[in-house]
């Protein structure tokens, strides 16, 4: 189904979980996700997590984008808070259509309001992926990120 009809940006809620399931499988690949009820749990302490959200795109009823981001306390730069995102995916056959900025730039404003002085995330090294962050302001050249992984 490649959707069309009017574009909705909201935060989303338990109800979601399905959508966001296919959501994060896209993005996943081979990689396991919490499915059944233990995917029903970790979704729910995501969206219940103080400062964290999940926002969406929905068309037609379907959410088919979205982005995680955690507003984190932090006691520099006077005690304000510090935004890391995670999590970002469009379905495929929703690509090009400015959903997936229209997701972020609802991340960014929800930082921004919440004070932080600044929003971080990690992309893979395409430069497709990297292009689309930085048209919305990101930039990869002024820290170095690091993962560590069991």
């Amino acid at each position: 189904m490649t959707g069309s009809g009017e574009v909705t940006y909201r935060t989303l809620v338990p109800t979601d979980f399905d959508d966001a399931l296919a959501l994060y499988r896209e993005l996943s690949g081979a990689r396991p996700v919490a499915e059944g009820a233990l995917g029903q749990e970790r979704f729910a302490a995501i969206l219940t997590q103080p400062g964290s959200a999940i926002h969406g795109a929905e068309v037609g009823g379907r959410m088919v984008s979205m982005a995680t981001v955690h507003v984190m306390p932090n006691m520099t730069y006077g005690g304000r808070p510090y935004a890391l995102v995670e999590n970002v995916v469009t379905l495929k056959a929703f690509q090009g259509r400015g959903l997936g900025r229209g997701v972020m730039q609802s991340l960014i404003d929800t930082a921004w309001a919440a004070g932080a002085y600044k929003i971080m995330l990690l992309t893979g090294r395409r430069a497709k992926a990297r292009g689309f962050y930085e048209k919305l302001g990101f930039n990869g050249d002024e820290k170095h990120g690091m993962i560590l992984r069991r």
